[in-house]
């Protein structure tokens, strides 16, 4: 399928082939029929795109500040890659289509396939030929609505949510400032609600446009005070719906000098928002901001997960004011066909950009992009592209990737594509635009949007998975059931019955017989791929599972492995302190159904560096969580663990949530007969032995061993021998569910 996909690095635009989405369980796979070219929303962002990296850093001072203090944090090197990899990822464009429907999710109910549905909501409804589609973002298409009119839907929406907001009652005198598409659909909205409008923009097209939709009193800005004045009667509109896109406050003003004592002033579209205090307060303005296409945006359980609002309670969500909108185009109350002024075929979609972009005089407003309905159906609807020919099987580590997310694509792959002994197969990921961003640049062969590409492949001996969360233990459990070896992303699972299904897939591999059983550092530098020491992972037998890795990165950092190595095997009390800060409620790493929580997410890291120092698995596990009642986030956020090793070293893990980002991220004290190191935030380690010199070790970057866990695993690939063993994942992991059991029963757990 095509889709048109823009680089926010370099501003550059383009109609790319990707593989198509799979279907949701929770929505639906749609076939683009039309979509609409927001000429305010798409405008503003290619001319982000466009801006120099110091353009785009004025843009945003508030990120400038977040980096500043992240290379504080983090050092230079490792804060820029981060900085860089988000500059990469590529902008899909759209948020306003119509289609029909090619598949529906196994859990969604009341549509069927060959449907017409319209569909809003950016990074689902693109200027693609196949879009999936969530549950709560599409609707059916009245009959009497035409699919180019529904595509209007989302700023219909829009639109409506800003009315909603203004409460306008019938023979009330509204003003709409800003006649762009959302501001001409805003004044039919309210001339069909009973009202009458005064409009203002500044161009006289939009103005020529909104005096034919009937508008009462259309004016440039400079008239409005007058105009407002007149269609009042000198009292005032009774609201303001201010849809004007621009940085200057002068809206607001005009706004609040329009209308009458005790009226309302909503504001709809981008202005800049310094309210003059006194003008406002004077009058006793009711101001308010409308929240784009009405309850349910930017809330991922209603958008992403299809929970819908009670119908008593939240009357009108996102998705109902899709339906109201069609709904009045039905009838004929609102004419979104007048406002097109420009149809493209989608295969001509830069030629709609270049009116954007100012390359065409012609004055423009609603653009159109039109779409050949059932052309090349099945080659649409592929789910596999190939980048460059793939050569013959080789003694190489030949990786399937399945994931590339901002952290797989930051700390990861490039490294991946910098070891010569790695053949970077296969990219999978969810949709077809990330999977060609990151598959071109780190050198994929073929990409994806299936993962069964990948465990059906037997060319592919290696699989990478780092993909959220919940996903983890079933992905797991098919690729060692499919004989690849598997590197996974923390966590390894969220629940226990996934846990027992990894240790039957895993087939006891990786039980014994490993030189770093836990208390040894990883070798360094791994053998070559042509190394004939031991066994090489092709010497398997077919479909024998293959060794399974977590990402506990932190044990192959050097400063833990020194730490370790003096240490030795002594029984050791530690101390590991982590500053974490906050995850709001309403990220997916706090859903438990995705992402686990954080003990899961991530204070495995923790238990694992204890393990790994420790030499020894958990025995005991105790947890006392801060007890907030009505906290923004989980208690479990701030909580205390207690580990005792079978061999008798115990260690504190404190892991915090609220605290302060100028206090170090993590420190580690290790306490040993004549022994104890100190380590801060990965950047500086102090060692201390009895009757020895203090040796302080210092690093201006962070190796927390992303490097290091990488060499460790492929040569655990082709050796057979898994760096870390399965009932150290397994321990590990289990000890994060034991914590959970302790704080949610208030005691030890494990004995």
């Amino acid at each position: 399928m095509k889709q048109l996909i823009q680089s926010y690095r370099t501003g550059e635009l383009g109609v790319f082939e990707v593989p198509a989405p799979g279907c949701p369980k929770r929505g639906a796979l749609i076939e683009t029929s039309a979509s609409l070219v927001s000429a305010g929303t798409e405008k503003m962002l290619l001319e982000l795109a466009r801006k120099s990296l110091i353009g785009k850093a004025r843009a945003r001072p508030d990120l400038v500040r977040q980096v500043f203090d992240k290379m504080r944090r983090e050092g230079v090197r490792n804060t820029l890659e981060k900085v860089f990899t988000k500059l990469d990822t590529p902008i899909p464009l759209g948020y306003s289509c119509a289609g029909r429907v090619l598949e529906v999710g196994e859990e969604v109910a009341g549509l069927a396939v060959g449907d017409r549905v319209a569909c809003g909501g950016a990074g689902y409804a693109n200027h693609g030929e196949i879009n999936a589609v969530p549950r709560n973002l599409l609707v059916k298409i009245p009959d009497a609505v035409e699919d180019i009119e529904a595509a209007f839907v989302t700023v219909g929406a829009i639109a409506l949510q800003g009315v909603r907001q203004a409460g306008p009652r019938l023979g009330e005198v509204v003003a709409v400032i800003g006649l762009g598409l959302i501001g001409q659909l805003t004044a039919q909205l309210l001339k069909a609600n009973g009202c009458r409008v005064v409009g203002s923009d500044p161009d006289p097209d939009k103005r020529r446009q909104a005096d034919q939709s009937g508008i009462d009193r259309v004016c440039a800005p400079e008239q409005l005070i007058e105009a407002a004045a007149e269609l009042s009667r000198g009292h005032g509109v009774d609201a303001t719906i201010v849809c004007a896109s621009t940085a200057s406050r002068q809206p607001v003003i005009d706004a609040g000098s329009i209308t009458r004592a005790k009226g309302r002033v909503v504001v709809v579209g981008v202005v800049g928002l310094e309210v003059p205090r006194d003008l406002y307060y004077r009058k006793e303005l009711d101001l308010r901001l409308s929240m784009s296409y009405g309850p349910g945006r930017y809330d991922p359980q209603y958008e992403e997960q299809g929970l819908d609002y009670p119908y008593p309670h939240v009357r009108w969500t996102e998705q109902r004011n899709f339906e109201a909108f069609l709904g009045l185009v039905a009838d004929r109350k609102v004419n979104p066909r007048a406002l097109v002024t420009h149809r493209f075929d989608f295969a001509e979609a830069l030629s709609a950009y270049a009116l954007l972009e100012g390359k065409s005089e012609q004055p423009y407003l609603g653009i159109v992009l039109i779409y050949g309905a059932g052309a090349n159906g099945e080659a649409k609807r592929r789910r596999s592209l190939e980048l460059r020919l793939i050569g013959a099987a080789s003694d190489a580590v030949r990786i399937g990737c399945i994931g590339a997310g901002n952290f797989a694509r930051a700390m990861l792959l490039p490294k991946l594509s910098r070891m010569a002994e790695v053949e970077l197969r296969t990219l999978v990921t969810a949709t077809g635009i990330s999977a060609r961003a990151a598959g071109a640049k780190f050198g994929f062969a073929r990409i994806a949007t299936d993962a069964e590409e990948v465990f059906g492949d037997e060319t592919i001996n290696t699989v990478l998975i780092a993909t959220r969360h919940n996903s983890h233990g079933p992905l797991v459990a098919r690729a060692l059931a499919a004989g690849k070896h598997v590197f996974v992303e923390k966590p390894l699972c969220l629940t226990r019955a996934e846990l027992e299904g990894i240790r039957a897939a895993a087939g006891g591999n990786g039980r014994s017989g490993c030189p770093q059983d836990g208390s040894g550092p990883a070798p360094r530098q791994p053998a070559g791929p042509a190394d004939s020491a031991g066994p090489k992972a092709s010497d398997r037998a077919p479909g024998a599972p293959g060794i399974l890795m977590v990402g506990f990165n932190r044990r192959f950092s050097p400063f833990v492995r020194r730490i370790k190595q003096e240490l030795g095997e002594r029984p050791a009390a530690l101390v590991y302190r982590v500053n974490a800060g906050v995850i709001p409620g309403d990220v997916w790493i706090q859903d438990r159904a995705i992402g686990g929580g954080r003990i899961i997410g991530e204070v495995c890291h923790f238990i694992d560096t204890c393990v790994y120092l420790a030499g020894s698995l958990p025995r005991t596990v105790q947890a006392a969580c801060v007890r907030q009642p009505g906290a923004a986030i989980p208690d479990e956020d701030n909580v205390n663990i207690l580990l005792g090793f079978e061999n008798g070293s115990t260690a504190a893990i404190h892991y915090f949530a609220y605290g302060h980002g100028k206090v170090p991220k993590e420190t580690l004290e290790v306490f040993a007969d004549g022994f104890c190191a100190q380590l801060n935030d990965f950047r500086e380690l102090t060692l201390y032995r009895q009757g020895a010199r203090i040796e302080r070790l210092k690093d201006r970057n962070q190796d927390k061993g992303f490097q290091g866990e990488l060499e460790a695993f492929f040569h655990g690939v082709r050796t057979g021998l898994p760096p870390i063993p399965l009932e150290s994942l397994c321990a590990v992991t289990a000890a994060t569910f034991q914590v959970l059991e302790a704080l949610r029963g208030n005691e030890r757990v494990g004995e």
